[in-house]
């Protein structure tokens, strides 16, 4: 039997522990597989409407604001295609980002038993949180793509690029997510933060209108930067001239060395809070 000793190391070396990372990542395909089969599975199970929740929220939020702009209630500036397929677009690909962000958290806090039980390499809780997210998010870009159709707006080759630019708005949302882990399961209050400033985030970011000509908003959405995987995401699924892809690439760009010293910090972190 394999004896493994655990001592403090004064020298972390970031290119050691990101071998290690990769190796565990490796080493763990099997078992984030199985965790992530019985997480959808116990997800639907028990439920009539079963797969069709993962859609029914983000089309609930755009259909309200479908019916307030219809009606006169609320006046949005011209967004250059059809509102409802503007606002389906933007309320889904808001809930793919927010899924995406909340995922690490919520896949080490559903594993807090199992830790504190079983030595095993706990980057396979983050692998399995991305394959749930592959799963789900696929649904809704079938769905997506499907709605995009019914009103008209027909094929067009840069349909495929879309896999493409929805694995960089997961990227963005999982390097998020997985800085924010450690502080996540340390203090609950940061979860209720998340979610709290994501119900502001959304509207400071064109998911259900357009970015303004003119004026303070039109300074803030610019700069905030959900603002280009948005708008990038959906230029791609309707065929529209993307005036925010440079500023989506850097972000991507961004967002590799981000993540890769997210992975290290949890690396650090999560045997520390195991123990406390």
């Amino acid at each position: 039997m394999q004896i493994r000793i655990y001592q403090k190391e004064r020298n972390l070396s970031p290119v050691k522990l990101l071998k290690e990372t990769f190796l565990d990542i490796y080493k763990s395909r099997f078992l984030a597989r199985q965790l992530a089969e019985r997480d959808i599975k116990a997800q639907y199970r028990q439920s009539y409407l079963g797969i069709l929740w993962a859609f029914l929220t983000p089309l609930a939020t755009a259909a309200v604001w479908i019916f307030l702009n219809l009606s006169g209630t609320i006046q949005v500036t011209d967004t250059g295609i059809p509102y409802p397929v503007f606002a389906f677009t933007g309320t889904l690909l808001w809930s793919i980002i927010t899924e995406a962000v909340n995922s690490p958290t919520q896949s080490t806090n559903a594993a807090r038993g199992l830790m504190s039980k079983i030595n095993f390499p706990k980057e396979g809780l983050i692998i399995s949180g991305i394959y749930k997210l592959l799963f789900n998010s696929s649904i809704k870009i079938i769905l997506l793509i499907a709605f995009v159709f019914i009103f008209g707006l027909g094929f067009h080759w840069g349909l495929l690029l879309l896999p493409f630019a929805i694995l960089g708005a997961l990227l963005f949302g999982i390097t998020i997510g997985l800085l924010l882990t450690p502080l996540g399961m340390l203090y609950k209050d940061i979860g209720k933060i998340v979610t709290m400033g994501f119900s502001f985030l959304m509207y400071i970011t064109p998911v259900v209108y357009a970015v303004p000509d003119s004026g303070l908003m039109k300074t803030i959405m610019e700069i905030n930067p959900f603002t280009p995987v948005i708008l990038t995401c959906r230029d791609i699924i309707t065929g529209a001239s993307s005036d925010y892809l440079v500023y989506f690439l850097i972000i991507m760009t961004l967002c590799i060395p981000l993540f890769l010293v997210a992975l290290i910090l949890y690396r650090i972190s999560i045997p520390i809070l195991i123990e406390r």
